[in-house]
């Protein structure tokens, strides 16, 4: 079978998380990504959060697997013509630098098309045009100008940020989108184009239900929300601690154990409702009319929580999970990074995958998240620093030996 982006070339001048999120998508999917580092220096993370000494750490190579590795100083003549001639071997070009900076490097978007007018020139900015569009940007930064931190936490704490990566990552996942879309559409205009993404639109549209709430608020209290009835709503969506975002009632409740993790989460659907109760031993709520229907209940839903969770605790959160989910009670297991890392299921799919490093040895990373049934797709280890300058210089460029040492010579490589 063959992969999905097999043919398709990338010339990835990415570094850090966001830009190295997308090419490693598309090299999962069979494209040639060819990784642009400094040479003697490489992408700022193969030296950052190391836990073995001298080794590439593991936020480099959880982001860079199935790429090739070439070192390239663009500062120099030789450098900026092996860049040109790249660019011209390339369907896509992906940066995510500070804004300007290819610019100052001499290649604009107007001077790339000039170079490879069918080329998809993809970047990562932190934020689109408006007041903010010069400023850097972090994950952490991302999530709080985008909508995240704000409705992120509990109503009495602190604006919070999510441990899932929706600045970096959700923002690379979006511009690999923004790729696959553009090469689609080469193949009807035959011309490339630019594809951005900024990270603070990218967290947006992954709080787009906040941005719902927000537009409701004028119209009545947000009956979902664990404020009602008791506290009064501004003129701002809240946060809202564990409730559900979908218009259901759900909450984190604890289990058998008292760890840290030992929580399920519960969601009550009116049709769960009665088998929900008779569960718990508490029959007579079923039809009790001061609990019988979800609007009797959202007043009381701290009440409720507390009987399931006064069940909860006498079992483990899969047993629980065992006895809830043939009642058709949406339920889940908070699961532990090292729970996950043993679910031998997740193995199964490749979505955990063991990748053996020549130097660090065998580590687990995330495998690709999407699947398609004909078009498979691997996961191969991140490459050393330079790994195939002479590989690619020679294949892809066409240097010849001599022009290769030259280059070296030079420092350019």
């Amino acid at each position: 079978m063959t992969k999905a982006l097999e043919g398709v070339r990338v010339l990835d001048m990415t570094h850090v998380q966001s830009g190295p999120t997308c090419t490693q998508l598309l090299a999962w999917f069979g494209a040639d990504v060819i990784k642009v580092e400094r040479p003697g220096v490489g992408d700022i993370t193969r030296g950052q959060l190391q836990d073995i000494p001298g080794v590439d750490s593991l936020y480099f190579t959880m982001l860079n697997h199935n790429k090739r590795s070439v070192t390239l100083d663009t500062k120099k003549e030789a450098g900026k013509k092996i860049l040109t001639r790249l660019i011209e071997e390339c369907d896509v070009m992906v940066e995510n630098f500070a804004p300007g900076a290819l610019d100052r490097m001499g290649f604009s978007w107007e001077r790339i098309q000039e170079i490879n007018p069918r080329i998809i020139y993809a970047s990562v900015k932190g934020f689109g045009p408006g007041p903010f569009e010069d400023l850097k940007v972090y994950e952490n930064v991302a999530q709080c100008t985008g909508g995240s931190a704000s409705t992120t936490g509990f109503d009495d704490g602190p604006p919070t940020v999510t441990g899932a990566q929706i600045g970096d990552s959700g923002t690379g996942l979006h511009l690999a989108f923004g790729i696959t879309t553009a090469l689609y559409h080469r193949t009807v205009s035959g011309k490339g184009q630019r594809v951005e993404c900024a990270m603070q639109d990218g967290v947006l549209n992954l709080c787009r239900v906040k941005l719902r709430d927000q537009q409701r608020l004028p119209h009545g209290p947000l009956t979902e929300y664990p404020q009602y009835p008791n506290t009064p709503f501004g003129d701002e969506v809240p946060r809202a601690g564990n409730a559900s975002g979908g218009g259901q009632p759900g909450w984190a409740v604890q289990c058998k154990g008292g760890g840290a993790n030992d929580y399920i989460y519960v969601i009550i659907q009116p049709p769960g409702w009665a088998p929900l109760m008779r569960t718990i031993g508490r029959e007579e709520l079923i039809e009790d009319p001061e609990w019988a229907t979800p609007a009797k209940r959202l007043p009381k839903l701290d009440q409720c929580f507390a009987m399931i969770e006064e069940w909860t605790k006498t079992k483990t959160k899969y047993e629980v999970m065992g006895i809830l989910n043939p009642l058709n009670v949406p339920c889940g297991p908070i699961m532990s990074m090292k729970e996950l890392s043993e679910e031998q299921s997740l193995r199964d799919t490749g979505t955990i995958v063991e990748v053996d490093h020549p130097t660090r040895g065998k580590y687990l990373t995330v495998g690709n998240p999407v699947k398609l049934s004909d078009s498979p797709s691997d996961v191969t280890r991140s490459p050393h620093l330079g790994e195939h300058t002479d590989e690619i210089l020679s294949q892809v460029v066409g240097y010849s030996a001599e022009e290769i040492e030259a280059a070296k010579a030079e420092g350019a490589v």
